[in-house]
């Protein structure tokens, strides 16, 4: 993958072939951006512009050999660690190696992927993964030989936020003292989740969302028309994973619409309604049969509807970008029941529900409590 093959981001392609070139390459870097902006698409294109002897570029380099293996991730001096788990194929211990071809086969096909992609195509979406200790002691051991063709060794380890203590402490030596011309890059979402000896031991490179117009010329050199396009760039908010789920309609969003939608519907009958109390409780079972990557994203996409609402409610239309496309359910009538009286404490109770869902908490009690709540916080007035 070449720098030209990553949409947009200009500054921060100018600011790594010229600290590449003026052979200023910091061993261990850190590119922190949302989902959908590119950090794994640019790390592979900086990897492949630091083993390829700097000649690729903009331009396609001369080193056919070695752009030959980068593009199709065999050179054997690039390395990659990500978040795994145990499945049908693997039953224990399951470390990146593991993955390797399921893992060329979704940065070829979905380069600006997010995590669930990835759990869906190795079968472990009902699971949780993570970067543990056996995949650090690999590192340590790839890392400690030699490089094969004499010049860089890199690791880019993708959702580096999955990372567990103990495969991060094994790490630490590793990140401040790498072997010579070793080259670690982390790419996260959530630097915060990042421990802090981790973060301080890295330069740290953040990432925008995409522009809407850097998003809507890739869909039309995709054969989408122009104001489809549009409409779709607007939507996706920097996201182009989001972007081609709307134009491929594969969007997990779609579901979560569907499920939100019957959600607050149900909270808003719940009122003195015993009937619809228990269409909550199965709302509650039905969620909590999904696995827990799926439960988070959707309450992800929660907090991400309710602030769109408060801001419509205040009037704040330029900024609002999510769409619901279910049928008889519009965002504009919804926005006044979330005001400055309640939304604080939705956003709580979600985040809350977050944090024991990645917590392993019981799915079914977790959004039975939070579906209660809710129904008291949306009857709530505002001043």
């Amino acid at each position: 993958m070449l720098f030209r093959d990553v949409l947009g981001l200009h500054h921060i392609k100018n600011h790594l072939v010229s600290t590449a070139d003026s052979g200023r390459v910091a061993h261990a870097q850190l590119f922190v951006g949302p989902e959908g902006c590119g950090t794994l698409s640019m790390a592979i294109a900086y990897a492949q512009y630091l083993l390829c002897n700097n000649s690729n570029g903009e331009n396609v380099g001369d080193n056919v050999v070695c752009n030959s293996k980068c593009n199709s991730l065999t050179h054997p001096d690039l390395h990659f660690a990500f978040p795994v788990s145990n499945s049908d194929k693997v039953k224990s211990h399951a470390v990146s190696n593991n993955y390797l071809e399921e893992w060329r086969q979704f940065v070829k096909e979905q380069p600006y992927g997010n995590l669930f992609d990835w759990y869906r195509l190795i079968g472990i979406e009902k699971k949780q993964g993570h970067i543990g200790v056996d995949e650090a002691q690999d590192i340590v051991k790839k890392l400690s030989l030699k490089s094969y063709e004499g010049g860089y060794k890199i690791l880019v380890v993708w959702m580096a936020e999955k990372m567990n203590i103990s495969a991060a402490n094994k790490l630490l030596k590793l990140i401040e003292e790498p072997p010579e011309k070793t080259v670690l890059l982390l790419i996260a979402e959530d630097e915060e989740q990042i421990i802090n000896t981790i973060r301080s031991r890295c330069q740290i490179l953040h990432f925008p969302p995409l522009p809407e117009e850097e998003i809507a010329k890739a869909l039309q050199d995709r054969s989408v028309s122009e104001s489809e396009a549009n409409a779709i760039a607007h939507e996706a908010n920097g996201n182009f994973n989001k972007a081609l789920d709307l134009v491929n309609k594969d969007s997990e969003d779609l579901v979560f619409e569907r499920w939100f939608v019957q959600w607050v519907r149900s909270a808003f009958k719940a009122k003195g309604n015993k009937g619809a109390i228990q269409e909550l409780i199965l709302w509650s079972d039905e969620i909590a049969k999904t696995g827990r990557e799926v439960q988070k994203q959707f309450l992800n996409y929660c907090l991400t509807t309710m602030r769109q609402a408060l801001l419509l409610n205040y009037k704040a239309d330029e900024l609002v970008f999510l769409k619901i496309h279910v049928e008889g359910f519009d965002l504009n009538k919804f926005a006044p029941f979330v005001h400055e009286n309640n939304i604080l404490d939705i956003v709580a109770e979600l985040e809350k529900a977050i944090f024991h869902v990645e917590r392993n908490g019981n799915s079914k009690l977790i959004f039975t409590d939070l579906s209660i709540k809710l129904t008291r916080l949306l009857h709530t007035k505002a001043a």
